[in-house]
């Protein structure tokens, strides 16, 4: 007999991340790449993670090293932080949580590795400041 299909959910958070990727891939000219994220994520990952939820690395395998992300982890509800994966598929790597009870697989983000993940434009300003 075979396992149950789990239900793959999008967040809000998922959803936003793909618009970013999108504005990515169409500022550098190249918005087919987008669609062919698209039809891999209803081809590949979104079936692999119905059939195998927990395919992707245990993202506490490498737990974060920073106070901000520790106390994240610590405010999640008991059990939560075991229930996070790291999917990692092509030039994409997608968080998730594995919920065993409800049969679920809950997609949090996703990122293209050559997206940046500081707005440096912001943080070093074209006008360089004098310190005396």
């Amino acid at each position: 007999m075979a396992d149950p299909l789990y239900r793959v959910e999008l967040t809000a958070s998922f959803l936003e991340r793909l618009e970013s990727i999108e504005a990515f891939w169409v500022e550098a000219d190249a918005g087919l790449a987008f669609d062919d994220l698209l039809a891999e994520l209803r081809a590949t990952v979104i079936p692999n993670l119905r059939r195998f939820p927990r395919m992707g690395r245990r993202y506490l395998a490498n737990p974060p090293q920073s106070t901000e992300a520790l106390a994240l982890l610590a405010a999640m509800p008991a059990g939560a932080p075991d229930a996070l994966r790291e999917y990692l598929h092509g030039d994409y790597l997608v968080l998730y949580a594995a919920m065993e009870a409800q049969e679920t697989v809950v997609l949090l983000t996703i990122r293209h590795h050559r997206q940046l993940s500081f707005d440096f434009a912001r943080l070093w300003p074209s006008t360089p400041s004098t310190y005396d």
